[in-house]
């Protein structure tokens, strides 16, 4: 089961090559316990940062990779094939698609010589402060506010299910500096972890991604200077939603590798599986789950680099993005699906680990926008929303 053939150099293909002995000698060892306790490791993000992974969009100016959408998505991929710390994987995106990129993309002087070679080389941990009680999918409606008072801002609010936020070392937080203002109303600020009025309450465990921490965080008069601000003021929704643009495919590579892996436990399952004295996989209703979880492979990883090399290009991907997170997301689901009822009782017993794909897959029809989101984005783009 070859990748989809693209133009791969050499370089490329000793990268991938690099990155799948790393995770499977590295990384993968020990996952499963490590999610049965829902724990994250600062070590082996550590070690993963060390190897280059925590960088990878990042120019190298600042200690980053410089990789492409499409290199990148080749590395995330390869994560998701041969990695089995699916958490670790999440934690990494989150910091470099949802943090890492906007402050690189701001262009901001300051904040870059701050913050982003830190950020690159991993040793400054981020999160993304956008989620709230009230505004998930409609981020125009948070309350969060920013309120100028000379030189400095005053922050209130609310902030949830935020990926990392218990071992966050720096906090991309955007908030309302002019709640009239709709689209130019939202700013962007960095804030250390221990900023006075800023406090983080860790979450209870998850379904899965369980080795990914995830925290609320409470602005309470929490006092910044002007120069905390990312960007002009007005700016925070534009980085947020160039940050999608790489988090919606990029990130959702690490399914693809995903259901790969998945799909070859399968069939090596359907092989040496044998029930009234054939193998498993001879009976036409398991060989047809497993050609379905081919299809939808082959399908998401075309519409994959499809967006990515849309996006390479500096070409309109709004919608190729977005049905590239769609899927990705709703394909793995079902995969994960079919997976466990290949596998049988085995499948339903959480340290087999043949339940994982769809345990993972499952949040992936919410976060970085919900399905229904992604069908409005791309029903706008063919003109009938």
């Amino acid at each position: 089961m070859a990748p989809i053939e693209l133009d791969v150099s050499p370089a490329q293909v000793e990268r991938i090559e690099a990155v799948a002995r790393f995770a499977r000698e590295r990384l993968s060892p020990g996952a499963r316990e490590r999610d049965a306790r829902g724990e994250f490791s600062r070590a082996l993000w550590d070690e993963a940062a060390r190897f280059g992974l925590a960088g990878l969009p990042i120019p190298e100016t600042w200690g980053g990779s410089g990789l492409d959408a499409v290199e990148t998505m080749q590395v995330v991929e390869t994560l998701g094939r041969t990695c089995e710390d699916g958490g670790l994987v999440f934690s990494l995106c989150a910091h470099m698609f949802a943090s890492a990129v906007p402050i690189w993309r701001s262009k901001d002087a300051k904040q870059q010589g701050l913050y982003l070679a830190d950020i690159a080389a991993g040793s400054l941990l981020c999160a993304n402060g956008t989620t709230e009680p009230e505004a998930g999918s409609d981020i125009y409606a948070m309350k969060a506010t920013a309120r100028r008072v000379g030189d400095d801002y005053i922050l209130d609010g609310t902030k949830c299910f935020i990926t990392n936020a218990p071992v966050a070392d720096l906090f991309l937080i955007y908030a309302k500096t002019d709640p009239s203002a709709g689209f130019l109303g939202i700013s962007a600020f960095l804030l250390p972890r221990a900023t006075a009025g800023l406090r983080v309450v860790p979450e209870h465990h998850k379904s899965g991604l369980r080795t990914s921490p995830w925290g609320t965080i409470y602005l309470e008069d929490c006092k910044v200077p002007v120069t905390a601000r990312m960007g002009p003021e007005g700016a925070g929704a534009a980085l947020f939603g160039e940050s999608m643009i790489w988090e919606r495919c990029c990130l959702f590579a690490y399914y693809v590798g995903a259901m790969e892996r998945s799909l070859r436990r399968c069939i090596e399952y359907a092989r040496d599986r044998k029930q009234f004295g054939k193998p498993i996989g001879k009976n036409q209703s398991i060989a047809n789950r497993i050609v379905d979880m081919k299809i939808r492979l082959e399908t998401c990883r075309l519409l994959l680099y499809r967006a990515g090399e849309l996006h390479r290009q500096g070409r309109r991907c709004e919608d190729a993005v977005a049905m590239c997170k769609l899927w990705i997301s709703e394909c793995a689901v079902a995969s994960g699906l079919d997976a466990i009822q290949i596998f049988g009782g085995t499948g339903v017993v959480t340290d087999a680990g043949v339940d994982a794909l769809l345990r993972d897959a499952v949040p992936a029809q919410v976060f970085s926008g919900t399905s229904e989101m992604q069908r409005m984005i791309i029903a706008r783009t063919l003109g009938v929303g």
